[in-house]
This record gives C-alpha cells, structure tokens and sequence, in this order.
C-alpha cells in the first residue's frame, strides 16, 4: 500500500505575481491512482491483459501509475472514471464508495480543483490462489518382508 499524504499549505508572499496555473491530466491521474491503491480491498487497476503487463513493469520497476484511471481535466472542474479489480470477500459497492470518497478527498485536496464525479467500475473479483491439497505420506517398502513366528 502506498501511503498518501495530506496536502501541506504552503506560505504565499503577499506580493507574489499572478499567473495562470494548469494541472496536466498526468498529475490528476497519479494522485487518482494512487488514492485508489491504498483503500483495502483494491487488488489492481484496470482489466486484466493491463494487469499482466504491469505486473512485468513492476518487476522491471517501470510502474505506469495510471493504468484503469481516466480523468478529464478543466479549468476548474475534473471528473474521473476508475476501473478496478477488487479483492475476494469485500463488499462490491462498500468498496465502490470507499475509492470515491478516497479519490475525491486527494484530489480536492492535492489539485484543488472541484471533483464532479468519481466513477467506479469494477470489472473482476480476484480470488485467493487455492490452498495447496495434503498429500499423505507414502510409506516405503523395502521389498522383504518377514513373518516372526509369535514368541512362547
């Protein structure tokens, strides 16, 4: 899990210059991604064919934050679609509710930018691998046996 940080205010002078001020769609998605990832019950983003290949990119540590995550970026308004799959035994809608609120809450926060929606698909449920069947121990014959006659 990855934690997710608060917003830190940071001090304006008085006389500072006026500009304009963009957040790129690629700041957006990353603090989506991220604030999606560290609600339990999140086993990845995006569908599965995605899923494989960032699991190669993990392993080559070239991580693509952004993989399930879509967000258009306005002046003043942002809106995101996020696609996951969650983990067996969680509450399909529950956790839904949780990315949203997760999502919403780091971008208000981190872009300061109105969230007008958070949509949630989620497209699998990924189960647990099956616990690993007990085999018996086989007993090795030697190939003798011999019958002791009962002692008197």
């Amino acid at each position: 899990m990855i934690d997710q940080p608060t917003g830190r205010q940071l001090p304006v002078p008085r006389n500072a210059a006026t500009g304009r001020t963009v957040i790129g769609d690629a700041a957006a998605v990353k603090i989506a991604a991220i604030a999606a990832r560290t609600v339990p019950g999140v086993h990845a983003l995006g569908p599965g064919s995605g899923r494989a290949l960032g699991a190669i990119r993990d392993a080559v540590g070239a991580n693509d934050l952004s993989h399930g995550v879509k967000v258009e970026v306005g002046q003043t308004q942002l809106a995101v679609d996020i696609s996951l799959v969650a983990s067996y035994g969680f509450a399909l809608n529950a956790l839904a509710d949780a990315v949203r609120a997760a999502v919403y809450e780091a971008l208000t926060e981190l872009v300061g930018l109105e969230v007008i929606e958070v949509n949630v698909e989620i497209l699998d449920v990924h189960l647990p691998p099956p616990a690993e069947p007990r085999t018996m121990e086989r007993v090795h014959t030697t190939g003798s046996t011999q019958i002791q006659p009962p002692v008197e």
